[in-house]
């Protein structure tokens, strides 16, 4: 490949010292800060909405559950079920999604070495949202309670192909060609979801599946909770472990393949799994975009670009970024919702904007 998709997705190969300057910063420290400020953001999560619970009182109820001697009993028991029942499973599932959705966007630049791409700007949420709304629509429950994940799964693979077949041509990809075919990709999809609701006939499917495309983690309990943290946490440690051949990917298709890589087998397989960790998350989340494209960038300024640092670093800073977001969207427009994706969009849209004006300059 050449022109702007031969450079790694941190940049040119002349910044590769900056980058090395930037990882010098202590690993353990970093983390432990990302660590931290999931804490605080998860405590203001699950203590703000209709009926505050202090902090404090937040951490003893935690506590308690834990173990009885931990902490004294001092607050209603209508407090201690919002706490456990309510808002703590959604708090958890905006973390476990904030935190694949960063990992996938960090996996998915290293795999089509690209810094500009994401699942939602490659057609990947909009697959999966299109293989969901199937399920949601027309009530397909062949699968049981794995239906919608499946489905969404599929959606997702399908379109991630599709972008990069259209994309790479005579074993070239572009920036320009990639960005198009996944733009392009995404709104034909995201026009089919959109149509399969408005032609529903069941009124409250389409209206469920209309704000579900939106974005949000409403409604969040327990049971729906387990899928979406198995895969992702699995994921997660996969690419962890996969942290080298995405490494040596940076350095260019051909230069990986002379260490060893087979570049389009590792690809291929990075692809399904990255599908499925998206399908899976859409499932139960809604179309949420951008996570995937900023906190890749953010996490690279800390701690640099060997994925060994990276993957972890974004995970923390991915759920970090979608627990705030989830609570400002319960909070700024009380008692309304706003659907998470919106606030996300906000956000992401002009860094997506900045970020292309920053590789034009360059």
């Amino acid at each position: 490949m050449t022109g702007v998709a031969d450079r790694p997705a941190t940049g040119s190969v002349a910044g590769t010292a900056a980058v090395r300057r930037r990882a010098r910063v202590p690993f353990p420290l970093v983390l432990a800060l990302l660590a931290a400020l999931v804490l605080v953001a998860a405590t203001a999560g699950i203590a703000a909405g209709s009926v505050r619970v202090p902090p404090g009182q937040v951490w003893g109820i935690l506590l308690h559950r834990l173990h009885p001697v931990l902490a004294e009993p001092v607050w209603s028991p209508v407090r201690e079920t919002i706490v456990l029942d309510v808002r703590l499973p959604r708090v958890l599932l905006c973390g476990v999604v904030g935190a694949g959705l960063s990992v996938c966007g960090t996996a998915l630049q290293a795999l089509v070495r690209n810094p500009l791409a994401d699942p939602m700007l490659l057609g990947v949420s909009s697959g999966a949202t299109v293989g969901a709304v199937l399920v949601v629509v027309f009530h397909l429950t062949w699968f049981g309670m794995f239906s919608l994940p499946l489905a969404a799964f599929g959606g997702a693979l399908l379109a991630l192909i599709l972008v990069y077949s259209l994309a790479r041509s005579g074993g070239r990809m572009t920036t320009v060609r990639l960005v198009l075919a996944g733009v392009a990709t995404a709104e034909v999809l995201y026009a089919v979801a959109s149509y399969l609701v408005i032609t529903s006939d069941d009124p409250r499917a389409a209206e469920s599946a209309l704000r579900w495309m939106l974005g949000g983690l409403a409604g969040t309990t327990w049971t729906v909770l387990w899928i979406p943290a198995t895969v992702v946490l699995a994921g997660t440690a996969v690419l962890v472990g996969l942290s080298r051949p995405l490494n040596l990917l940076l350095a260019g298709e051909e230069a990986a393949a002379a260490l060893g890589l087979d570049v389009h087998r590792f690809r291929a397989a990075l692809f399904v799994l990255v599908a499925l960790m998206i399908g899976t998350m859409v499932a139960v989340s809604g179309s949420i975009g951008f996570v995937g494209l900023i906190m890749p960038h953010v996490v690279r300024l800390l701690v640099g670009a060997d994925h060994r640092r990276a993957l972890p670093a974004a995970a923390l800073l991915g759920a970090a970024f979608l627990i705030a977001a989830d609570l400002a969207a319960r909070t700024l427009a009380a008692p309304e919702e706003i659907p998470v994706g919106i606030l996300t969009a906000l956000v992401g849209g002009p860094f997506f904007l900045w970020l292309m004006r920053r590789r034009a300059a360059r």
